[in-house]
């Protein structure tokens, strides 16, 4: 019989290593939220996301649903960091004010530069490395009112041609390593110890050899 080693905890929160995006939307007065969030996941060509309620986010979802998905690199993390005390809303919903404050200009306040989207209406960050151009096709409450779920369809990718491969469409993973949030701390991603039996890139890189 093998010795269980784990015990029950209560974690108060559950990032458990998940990717960091930065998203833009556009507010009613055609100025430009920067929001940063750990809680994206892709499922073929959308992208749901996890909003917390009261965000502005949601709030210019809601009204106007295009925005770009911007995916951040471990060398963004200071300038994600600068971002995660500031929020879009005012005034700041009264749940928030011990710890956010009103920024209308989170562009400038975290450092970052915006750029011309093909698509869609907000900006993309020039920063990242990706940035995914998308529409809210779902909107949809949960945890007792706490928080949205966001179905985002993807529009249109831009990658940065340096960790593109050569003469494909397809991202190089030895080259891409966005930004993990683990538990409230920022990462990396660790080397490579395999890859998915469904890998394009592997199979391609296989072939050259």
């Amino acid at each position: 019989m093998t010795t269980d080693t784990h015990r029950v905890i209560r974690p108060s929160i559950l990032y458990f290593g998940t990717p960091v995006v930065l998203l833009t939307t556009e507010n009613d007065d055609g100025t430009t939220n920067l929001a940063p969030i750990s809680s994206a996941w892709a499922l073929g060509q959308y992208v749901v996301l996890g909003l917390g309620s009261e965000s502005q986010t949601v709030r210019n979802l809601a009204e106007r649903p295009e925005l770009v998905i911007n995916v951040a690199s471990p060398e963004l993390w200071e300038r994600v960091e600068r971002l995660a005390p500031l929020t879009g809303a005012h005034p700041v919903p009264e749940s928030k004010r011990a710890v956010y404050r009103f920024e209308p200009d989170k562009f400038a306040a975290a450092g970052l530069t915006p750029t011309d989207s093909h698509l869609v209406a907000p900006p993309r960050v020039a920063e990242c490395g990706l940035q995914l151009e998308a529409r809210v096709r779902a909107l949809t409450p949960g945890g007792g009112g706490l928080f949205f779920g966001v179905e985002c369809e993807v529009l249109r990718v831009h990658a940065d041609e340096r960790i593109v491969v050569p003469g494909t469409h397809h991202i190089d993973p030895a080259l891409w390593n966005p930004l993990i949030y683990n538990f409230r701390h920022y990462h990396g991603l660790a080397p490579q110890v395999g890859h998915g039996f469904r890998s394009e890139t592997a199979r391609r890189t296989a072939a050259a050899h």
